[in-house]
C-alpha cells in the first residue's frame, strides 16, 4: 500500500465525512439521495472507527463515511483517520470536513499507509491512495514526515540479520547522499586507536565490526545541534546473556538510531537553519571469547573509568562514548535518544518515552511540541541524588546501579556524566516498538519522539 499527497483540484476526489452523534443528522442531509438511502439501508451509526462507502447515482462512489468519537467524550484519538487506508479502495480522497485536527487526521492517514512487506512474497495485495492536502495545510510537511516515519519503521523492522552495523551505516549513507551531508566513519580496531573503547568493548565479541558513523549537515556558523542515536544492531545482553522472551525484539535495539536518523531527514530536507550532526554508534552486543565481562574497568573516551556492573547495559556505554565526542564541540543543543531501559516501559508503558534535562525551558517546550504532534513524551527527573548509586569500590562509575530501583533515571545520570560543555542537553529514553496494532501505528517498530523533536526544532531555529 502506498500514499501520496496531492494538490486539491478537480471533481475526481471522494470526499471522506467525519460524523459523530450529534453531527450525522446535518452530514446525512448534504449526502446525495441514493447515498442517504444506502446509509439508511445498512443502518449506519456513527460510532468511532465505523466506516461506510457510498455508492453514486451511476454506479460509482459517492463519498466514504467515517466515524468520529461519541460528543463529550474526553479523550479523543487525533490519529483516528489513520485507520482509513486499511478500508479504502484505491482512489483519490479528500477530506469534505474536518476530523478532530486536519493537519494530524491528513498525517495519519499517511501513516496509516504503512506496511512492512520486504520479506512477504504473493499474499501483499498493493492499492494506491491519494489523499488531496487539506486547507491551510502543509503538504510538503506531511509528506517529508511520512517519509521520515517509515525510513525509522524500516530499519528497525528489518532483521538483525539484515541490519547489521555496516547495513546501518549504509543507511546512514544514503541519507546523506540524498541531503548533501558528509559521512565518516571509525570501524573495528581503528575506534582503540580513535579514543572510542567503549564502543569497541560492546561491540569487539561480534562477527560484525562495530562502528561509529558520524554525518555532518549545513553550515558551519549556524548554531550546533547534535544528534547522538544508540545502533546497538541486536542485543544478546553479552555474558549477562537475556533470557529468550527479553532478547526476542531485540533486532529493535537500534530504534534510537532508526529514530534520530528520522528527525534528521526532516531537519535537512526542511533545511533548518542549523550545523546538524548526528552520532551512532553502531555495534552488536555478541558473545563469544573475546566479550567484555562483568567487572571489567574501561577508560572512557571522557576520561572517567568505567566499571562493567552489567553488560546488558550496553547501551549507554556506547552512547558515552559518543556523548564525549558530542560534547567536545560544545553544541547548543545535544540530544540522545535509545531504546535504554525496561524502567521506563514498567513506570510510562510502551506508547509514552521519558525525556530528561535540566532544562526547565527547553523540557517546556519539548512538552509542548511532544502534544502539539500527538508525539508523546513525558518529563521525569534528573534526580542527583540517586547519582551515588552508580558509586563504584574499583573505578569511578559503574554502568548499572546494584539496586533495581529508578533504572531510567539511573541510565539518564549515567549518561549526564558524560556531557560538560554543551550548552543544553537532552535525553529520551524510547521503546520504539508498537507491541499492538492502534491508528496510523501498525504493530512494530515504531518512530518515537522524531516528530515531537523536529516541530520544537523548526520553531526554534526555522527554515
Amino acid at each position: 500500500m502506498h500514499a501520496i499527497f496531492v494538490a486539491p483540484g478537480g471533481d475526481a476526489a471522494v470526499p471522506i465525512w467525519f460524523v459523530a452523534s450529534v453531527t450525522w443528522s446535518d452530514i446525512r442531509a448534504k449526502l446525495d439521495p441514493i447515498a442517504r438511502a444506502f446509509a439508511d439501508a445498512v443502518g449506519f451509526e456513527p460510532e468511532p472507527g465505523r466506516y461506510l462507502l457510498l455508492p453514486g447515482a451511476e454506479g460509482g462512489r459517492s463519498a466514504a463515511l467515517f466515524g468520529l468519537e461519541a460528543a463529550g467524550k474526553t479523550t479523543k484519538d487525533l490519529f483516528l483517520p489513520g485507520r482509513l487506508p486499511a478500508l479504502l479502495p484505491s482512489g483519490r480522497y479528500r477530506f469534505a470536513n474536518a476530523p478532530h485536527d486536519v493537519r494530524l487526521g491528513a498525517l495519519a492517514f499517511g501513516l496509516g499507509t504503512y506496511r512492512f512487506v520486504r520479506y512477504r512474497s504473493g499474499d501483499v495485495a498493493d492499492k494506491s491512495l491519494q489523499l488531496e492536502v487539506p486547507e491551510g495545510v502543509d503538504g510538503e510537511d506531511l509528506s517529508r514526515t511520512v517519509e521520515a516515519v517509515t525510513l525509522a519503521r524500516d530499519l528497525i523492522n528489518t532483521p538483525a540479520n539484515d541490519m547489521g552495523p555496516a547495513e546501518l551505516e549504509q543507511a546512514v549513507r544514503t541519507l546523506a547522499a540524498r541531503h548533501g551531508a558528509n559521512v565518516r566513519a571509525v570501524i573495528g580496531e581503528d575506534l582503540i586507536a580513535g579514543n572510542f573503547p567503549l564502543i569497541h568493548a560492546v561491540g569487539r565479541a561480534a562477527a560484525r565490526a562495530p562502528r561509529l558513523v558520524d554525518l555532518t549537515w549545513g553550515d558551519p556558523g549556524d548554531p550546533k545541534v547534535t544528534l547522538v542515536g544508540k545502533g546497538v544492531c541486536f542485543d544478546t545482553g553479552g555474558l549477562d546473556i537475556k533470557p529468550d522472551n527479553a532478547m526476542l525484539l531485540m533486532k529493535k535495539d537500534m530504534g534510537g538510531a532508526a529514530c534520530v536518523l528520522a528527525a534528521a531527514h526532516m531537519i535537512m530536507d526542511r533545511g533548518l537553519k542549523i550545523r546538524l550532526r548526528v552520532l551512532i554508534p553502531a555495534v552488536e552486543n555478541s558473545i563469544s571469547g573475546s566479550a567484555f565481562r562483568p567487572l571489567d574497568v574501561y577508560r572512557s573516551r571522557s576520561g572517567l573509568n568505567v566499571e562493567v556492573g552489567n553488560t546488558d547495559a550496553e547501551g549507554r556505554l556506547v552512547l558515552a562514548d559518543a556523548l564525549a565526542l558530542a560534547d567536545e564541540e560544545a553544541p547548543d543543543l545535544l540530544i540522545d535518544m535509545g531504546t535504554l531501559t525496561g524502567a521506563a516501559r514498567v513506570a510510562l508503558g510502551p506508547d509514552l518515552p521519558p525525556f530528561y534535562t535540566d532544562d526547565d525551558a527547553l523540557a517546556g517546550e519539548i512538552a509542548r511540541h511532544a502534544s502539539t504532534e500527538h508525539d508523546p513524551l513525558w518529563r521525569m527527573p534528573l534526580w542527583r541524588p540517586y547519582d551515588q548509586m552508580l558509586d563504584s569500590k574499583t573505578a569511578d562509575l559503574n554502568n548499572v546501579s546494584a539496586t533495581s530501583f529508578a533504572g531510567s533515571i539511573i541510565c539518564a545520570l549515567f549518561l549526564n556524566r558524560f556531557v560538560r560543555a554543551a550548552k543544553a542537553w537532552l535525553h529520551v529514553d524510547v521503546y520504539a516498538w508498537t507491541p499492538s496494532a492502534r491508528s496510523a501505528r501498525p504493530e512494530g517498530g515504531e518512530c518515537q519522539a522524531a516528530r515531537a523533536l523536529y516541530g520544537f526544532l523548526k520553531t526554534r531555529y526555522g527554515g
